[in-house]
């Protein structure tokens, strides 16, 4: 397990501030601070709920975890504002939830159903919700190719610039993503044009199977800031308050003017790639070890308990909740339609589409079906099947 250098503070190991120095998530309220526990334990319920209807067959496609990783996406996208736009990687639900995606949504695409965000045409949490500020949620529909929303998001801050807007972007890289051209590219040249973009690299230990000190030579990930010239700053992936407190930091700094800034959360991915993944490239004993010594949400339910004086009432009641939606979430998500075959037209060239069904076999003969097809496409002779 590698420390984290900086923390909430910047001054080494975890920390969390002084009263010289007080920590951004002081300001959180009671409230705000229970609610944080609730948004990681929603992303764990949900994704858990996940894994049982993909093993039924019931979800399409791969099916991608954040077990672990829960404190990144939600300690950071709370430190946003409603009208700020955030951008996710597959391991990213939690972020998409705090930003106002919702269980039935999630289930719903990883399940390919016909009134999904998607249509059923997009799976896991590739979808979006982006637009002028206060009319939509703010979150983009991230692209799989590895560090390529880098760039894109660096488009989006650049145009709340250009238009003035009070609005700030984030966007989530992997450990992996940082070895592309599109990452360097696109932090090069929002550190160039001073983007308000916040840029987060979850060092999870593992670029899909390959360990981080075979994926680069850099000791540490927040080590190439300076390369950009952006400050960069490296915190506790799995201390929800020391994750929301340099998110935070950065947020304001981006919104002021500042430009932008580089975190990296360190972390530790304890399921595979996707859940095909039987992890066989990992060492013995690392799962289990992360998974007793550094959960986040049991360390923040010490907190909770500890410092905050949270009664055992008060997180069951958060318990009972969340079990409450995912099972009505899961009820309405399998009772939905599939997608009917014309929804694949739907807002690809234009909306409502235009074409006829089968507008390719419009000029075949009855008696020559596929004649319109020239030789050798597919398996279906240009003579239809009469030689």
């Amino acid at each position: 397990m590698v420390p984290p250098r900086g923390g909430a503070a910047g001054k080494g190991p975890g920390a969390r501030g002084t009263a010289a120095t007080p920590r951004p998530s002081d300001a959180l309220t009671r409230a705000q601070k229970l609610d944080l526990y609730y948004w990681m334990r929603l992303t764990r319920q949900l994704e858990e709920r996940l894994v049982n209807l993909y093993r039924q067959t019931k979800v399409v496609g791969g099916l991608f975890r954040s077990l672990g990783q829960e404190a990144d996406a939600v300690g950071s996208c709370f430190a946003l504002e409603p009208r700020d736009v955030m951008s996710p990687l597959i391991r990213n639900l939690g972020a998409m939830l705090v930003k106002g995606a919702t269980p039935v949504e999630v289930l719903k695409q990883y399940m390919a159903k016909g009134d999904s965000p998607t249509r059923g045409r997009e799976l896991n949490i590739h979808f979006g919700d982006i637009g002028p500020a206060g009319a939509t949620r703010g979150f983009l529909g991230q692209i799989s190719p590895l560090g390529d929303m880098v760039p894109v998001m660096t488009g989006v801050t650049l145009s709340f610039k250009m238009r003035g807007e009070d609005r700030v972007g984030l966007v989530y890289v992997g450990d992996g993503a940082t070895s592309t051209g599109a990452f360097h590219e696109g932090i090069n040249f929002a550190a160039v044009l001073k983007c308000p973009l916040v840029v987060i690299v979850e060092n999870n230990g593992y670029a899909y199977s390959t360990p981080t000190h075979k994926q680069t030579a850099a000791r540490h990930f927040v080590d190439k800031a300076v390369g950009y010239g952006v400050p960069g700053v490296q915190a506790d992936g799995n201390d929800v308050l020391a994750v929301y407190d340099v998110t935070k930091t950065a947020v304001d700094r981006a919104r002021a003017g500042g430009g932008v800034t580089l975190v990296e959360l360190m972390t530790y991915r304890r399921k595979g790639h996707a859940e095909h993944d039987n992890q066989s490239y990992v060492p013995p004993g690392e799962i289990e070890r992360w998974a007793a010594e550094n959960d986040p949400l049991d360390r923040y339910l010490r907190v909770l308990r500890e410092e905050l004086g949270a009664t055992e009432a008060e997180i069951a009641a958060i318990d009972d909740r969340v079990r409450d939606e995912i099972d009505r979430a899961t009820d309405e998500a399998e009772a939905s339609p599939p997608p009917e075959p014309l929804d694949a037209l739907v807002g690809v060239y234009a909306d409502p589409p235009v074409t006829p069904p089968l507008w390719f076999r419009r000029d075949a003969a009855g008696d020559r079906y596929g004649a319109e097809r020239a030789e050798g496409w597919g398996t279906w002779p240009s003579d239809g099947g009469k030689r």
